[in-house]
């Protein structure tokens, strides 16, 4: 009878500890925010936010979470410094007006234990729109190194820059759409 109610007692300790909201910090060497956009229809430039920050609160079983992701717009880093330069100025994000981007989501889809998307908005020069990203490979798992949890996956949207005042090329033939992909990790606090 003992053992009975302390076996109890743990499954109701272990219920009610996967029942709250776990925290985690993005974890910056293995978070990214990059984009791709077609060049004239035939090769793909693609670019990267070095410099980010985030927070995800997950609550598995409520079925329910919130992610706060802010990129420094002056990281942006395409591989060519004079693409860099251009992509900073008036013609696209004018970093020097609006340093910084954010993605908030709050609206977790789930398949079991797996977010298979997040909606939210997307705050891009001053302007903000809805966005919501599909999970690629989510997962959680434990640090071997930090022991501790680190859950992430890669997700993505495609978005209408447009929308963010970002209008440079259309008359020439470059498109409105941009593939976002947001790769985040993120470690439990």
């Amino acid at each position: 009878m003992k053992k009975t109610l302390i076996a109890s007692a743990l499954l109701a300790a272990s219920v009610l500890a996967h029942a709250e909201t776990a925290k985690y910090q993005i974890e910056p060497t293995h978070t990214f925010v990059t984009y791709e956009i077609q060049h004239f229809g035939t090769s793909t430039n693609r670019g990267r936010f070095d410099k980010k920050e985030g927070t995800v609160e997950l609550d598995r079983a409520a079925k329910s979470g919130k992610v706060q992701i802010t990129f420094d717009i002056g990281s942006v880093n395409t591989g060519v410094d004079g693409m860099n330069k251009h992509l900073l100025g008036e013609d696209f994000f004018n970093a020097a007006k609006w340093p910084q981007a954010k993605f908030v989501g709050d609206k977790f889809t789930f398949d079991g234990d797996k977010v298979t998307a997040v909606a939210g908005q997307l705050t891009l020069k001053d302007k903000t729109a809805p966005v919501t990203l599909s999970a690629k490979h989510f997962n959680c798992y434990q640090s071997p190194m930090l022991k501790r949890e680190v859950c992430g996956g890669d997700f993505e949207t495609t978005i209408d820059r447009t929308q963010w005042g970002i209008d440079y090329g259309l008359a020439w033939g470059f498109p409105k759409e941009v593939k976002l992909i947001i790769q985040v990790e993120a470690v439990r606090q």
